[in-house]
């Protein structure tokens, strides 16, 4: 099973990049928010972190985003319970799909958290800053303070890039994108093979 570790700035398209893989994608930040909704078990932690703020379950993101607001520290309080859970997935994923040739992991903080192994081929996908923020101010509780804390936590850019084995500029129309990644897969099911 080839591993496909995606990084790049926050809103830069890295989950757009994964579907068009068409392989299994693991979305670190889908499953943080099916925890939110779901898991009985992050609440609890999480209400014991933040008394002032979790209030009732499911999480809401605004009172995460209030606690954030009101102190940085609180960030590190909800990664402190959000990501051995979400680590805890990871596994359960990688095994459910160990037969697959290649699968895609999007994970924000797939090497601040050392979630990466060494033979996994690392991709950064760039965009212009402009569409970045035009992408960010699309979502749902769109916070600046917030992105910038968040920012705060991931590696800087350039470094990212050095680690990277493949860059994917992002900022093409979908069906140029679509040909570009279909290369690239190609490219490195051929190179894993011939080795």
């Amino acid at each position: 099973m080839i591993r496909i570790g995606l990084m790049g700035d926050i809103g830069s398209g890295k989950s757009f990049v994964a579907k068009l893989f068409s392989c299994p994608v693991f979305d670190a930040d889908r499953e943080v928010n099916i925890l939110y909704k779901n898991s009985r078990v992050c609440f609890s932690k999480l209400k014991k972190k933040l008394p002032n703020f979790i209030r009732s379950f499911p999480i809401k993101k605004s009172e995460l985003l209030k606690a954030i607001k009101h102190d940085n520290k609180n960030l590190i309080k909800i990664s402190s319970v959000v990501h051995p859970l979400v680590r805890q997935n990871m596994k359960i994923f990688l095994k459910k799909n160990i037969k697959k040739k290649m699968v895609i992991l999007d994970i924000p903080l797939l090497i601040e958290n050392n979630l990466n192994e060494k033979d996994d081929i690392l991709i950064f996908v760039s965009a212009k800053k402009s569409k970045v923020l035009r992408r960010l101010k699309k979502r749902p509780n769109f916070s600046l303070k917030v992105l910038k804390n968040l920012k705060k936590k991931q590696l800087f850019l350039s470094k990212k890039r050095k680690f990277a084995k493949y860059i994917i500029d992002n900022n093409f129309p979908p069906n140029i994108m679509k040909s570009k990644i279909n290369l690239l897969k190609k490219k490195i099911l051929y190179e894993r093979s011939s080795t």
